[in-house]
C-alpha cells in the first residue's frame, strides 16, 4: 500500500490523497460502505459499483462465524469470493467486544443518538464486566450468535483470520470501549489494546503467514479522556503501522472534534487515518475538515432498509403515504440509477408493501448520495474552498 497526499487545505486540516493498493487506487477522503458479511445488503456487486463506491469494509468476526475464513481462502480470498474488483478493508472484530458485550447489556450503541444520559448511572466502572462476553488479557470469549458455542478471539486469531480473508487493509484487534466508562476502566482497556497492538504486529510480520499485498492499521482508543487519547496516539504511532484507525466510543457528537484534535496531531501525517463507524451526513464535512481520510458507516444502508432516503433537501421517509402521490424522483439533483429510472410514488409503494426491491432502490440511491457528497467535498478541497 502507498499513500500520497496530493493537496493540503489552507482553510482546515482536510487533505486530498491517493491510497494505492493491489486492487486499485482510492481517492481520499472517501466514504467506505459496510459489507459486514461480504455483501452490501440487497445489492449485487455490479449495483454496488454503480454507486461509485471505491472500497468496502467487511467484518472479521461475522465472516469467521459463517462461512469461515478457510472456505473463503480456498475460494481465492474475499475479492474472488464476493466478486469485488476494488480494495477491501476487514474490521478486526474489536467492535463486537463492545456491541455483543456492554452494548448489549446497556442497550446502547456507539453514536450519541443511541446513548443513555450520563445521569442514568449506566457508566462502566473499573470492575464492571459484560454479561455476554468475557474479556481476558489475552483476548475475548464470545458466545456465538449462530449456535451458542464459545468462540475465542485475540490479537493472533484476528490477524490470522484477516490474513486468510485477504483484504487489502486489515485492522489490529482492540477493545472498543463502551460509552461513558470510568477513567479506571478506560485505562485498563487501553493497556489491553496496546498490548494487543504489539501482538498483532508480531503475528502480521510472520513471513510465512502474511499476504504481501496487505497493510495493517493500528487503532487508537482512550474514550473521552484527553490524556489517554494522546497516550494512545503516540504509542500506536511509534509502532510502525501502515495507517491508523480512530476507534472506540466517540461519545457525544460535540466531543468528536475534541477527540480528533487530541489524536491526529500525534500521528504520522504521511499515513492514512480511518474513522471507524462514524458518518451521519451532518458529520461528514466536519470529520473531513478535521483531517480524516476514510470513514465507514452503516447509516446509508441501514436507513435504506427502513425506508429512508437521503437527499439534497433532507431525509425522506418513504413509509409515509403522502409520497404515494408524488411523481418526482427521490432527488431531482441526483444522477443515480434509482433517481434516473424511478419515482417516489413507486418506491413508496414498494417500501409500504415491504418489497425487497424498494430497499434495494433506496440502498443504491443512499450510497450514491454519500459517495457523491464526498466527491463534492474532494472537489471543494481541490479548489481551495474546504
Amino acid at each position: 500500500m502507498e499513500f500520497e497526499i496530493i493537496k493540503k487545505s489552507k482553510k482546515s486540516r482536510a487533505r486530498l490523497g491517493i491510497l494505492k493498493t493491489s486492487h486499485g487506487e482510492i481517492e481520499t477522503p472517501a466514504f467506505v460502505p459496510v459489507a459486514t458479511q461480504a455483501v452490501i445488503k440487497t445489492l449485487d456487486t455490479k449495483e454496488v459499483l454503480e454507486t461509485k463506491s471505491q472500497l468496502l469494509i467487511t467484518n472479521t468476526f461475522h465472516l469467521h462465524l459463517k462461512p469461515g475464513e478457510d472456505l473463503i481462502k480456498k475460494s481465492g480470498g474475499l475479492h474472488k469470493f464476493m466478486n469485488w474488483p476494488r480494495p477491501l478493508m476487514t474490521d478486526s472484530g474489536g467492535f463486537q467486544v463492545f456491541s455483543l458485550g456492554f452494548g448489549r447489556d446497556l442497550g446502547v450503541g456507539k453514536v450519541m443518538k443511541f446513548l443513555p444520559s450520563k445521569n442514568t448511572g449506566d457508566t462502566v466502572g473499573s470492575h464492571s464486566k459484560p454479561k455476554s462476553v468475557k474479556i481476558r488479557e489475552d483476548g475475548v470469549y464470545f458466545n456465538s450468535p449462530v449456535d451458542g458455542q464459545k468462540i475465542f478471539l485475540g490479537p493472533q486469531e484476528s490477524i490470522r483470520i484477516q490474513q486468510s480473508l485477504g483484504g487489502d487493509i486489515i485492522f489490529a484487534f482492540d477493545e472498543c470501549t463502551p460509552p461513558f466508562p470510568s477513567r479506571e476502566y478506560a485505562m485498563k482497556a487501553l493497556k489491553r489494546t496496546h498490548r494487543w497492538a504489539v501482538e498483532c504486529l508480531k503475528t502480521f510480520s510472520h513471513k510465512s503467514l502474511v499476504n504481501s499485498h496487505q497493510s495493517l492499521f493500528g487503532i487508537i482508543q482512550g474514550s473521552h479522556f484527553e490524556d489517554l487519547r494522546i497516550e494512545s496516539a503516540r504509542f500506536i504511532n511509534s509502532l510502525g503501522f501502515d495507517g491508523f484507525g480512530i476507534g472506540g466510543d466517540l461519545g457525544e457528537k460535540g466531543n468528536m472534534k475534541k477527540i480528533l484534535n487530541w489524536t491526529l496531531p500525534h500521528l504520522d501525517e504521511n499515513k492514512p487515518r480511518h474513522l471507524l463507524g462514524i458518518g451521519h451526513p451532518e458529520d461528514i464535512l466536519n470529520i473531513i475538515k478535521w483531517g480524516i481520510d476514510t470513514f465507514d458507516c452503516t447509516i446509508p444502508t441501514h436507513y435504506a432498509r427502513h425506508g429512508s432516503a437521503f437527499t439534497s433537501a433532507g431525509r425522506l421517509d418513504l413509509n409515509k403515504s403522502v409520497h404515494l402521490k408524488d411523481r418526482d424522483p427521490l432527488d431531482p439533483k441526483c444522477a443515480c440509477p434509482t433517481c434516473l429510472n424511478y419515482r417516489r410514488n413507486y418506491i413508496s409503494h414498494l417500501i409500504r408493501a415491504k418489497e425487497m426491491t424498494g430497499m434495494k432502490l433506496l440502498t443504491i440511491h443512499n450510497l450514491f448520495f454519500f459517495n457523491n457528497f464526498v466527491a463534492q467535498i474532494r472537489e471543494g478541497i481541490r479548489k481551495g474552498k474546504v
